[in-house]
């Protein structure tokens, strides 16, 4: 099973639309996933009553939501992509091509898809977490100041890779996407310290 599993994600790699619609929403899911966790320790983490285990707790739930959503919007929203085009292909050949080797390619590519986009919050989530761990409930603050500079490392990194890919100039898309979260770190600090 998972062989078969394996070879038909391998052969869906191969084809020419997988890769370019998993880096697009493999990306967008990081930014958003990146942004999310960053206002939840903002907002949890610099308050006067900041508890390790309601930091960790939030962080964790909302990394298993954002993934689960982000999983299954993308699944749904390729599986419609694919199926037009499925459509479309069996018309232009008189025949349906679900049961073909296309047709299965198309479902191994959109099940990859929907599958590498699920983990990424769950990876940001980790990530996140990880100061809060290490340091424990009398290094609330510290960890918070880790996590934060890891979600706006994180957005350098992610922005550094698609200069990278995109044939632009990497480090001005990763400085962009770093300045970016630095912007959205003062708003929701100026927020949580307003309220």
């Amino acid at each position: 099973m998972f062989k078969g599993l394996r070879k038909g994600f391998r052969e869906a790699l191969s084809a020419p639309d997988t890769l370019p619609s998993l880096r697009r929403y493999f990306v967008n899911t990081v930014f958003d996933a990146t942004f999310v966790m960053l206002g939840i320790v903002i907002g949890s983490a610099f308050t006067n009553q900041s508890m390790m285990v309601v930091i960790v707790t939030t962080i964790l739930t909302s990394a298993v939501a954002l993934s689960i959503s982000t999983g299954s919007s993308v699944f749904e929203a390729e599986n419609m992509e694919q199926g037009r085009r499925m459509d479309k292909l069996g018309r232009a050949m008189l025949s349906s091509v679900e049961e073909t080797d296309i047709g299965r390619l198309s479902r191994s590519g959109t099940a990859l898809i929907a599958f590498v986009n699920a983990m990424a919050p769950l990876l940001v989530g980790g990530l996140m977490i990880i100061p809060f761990l290490l340091m424990g409930e009398d290094g609330v603050q510290t960890a918070a100041e880790v996590a934060i500079g890891l979600a706006i490392s994180t957005l350098f990194v992610t922005g550094f890779i698609m200069g990278r890919i995109g044939n632009r100039n990497p480090w001005v898309r990763g400085f962009r996407m770093a300045i970016i979260g630095v912007g959205a770190f003062i708003v929701c600090y100026l927020i949580g310290g307003a309220l």
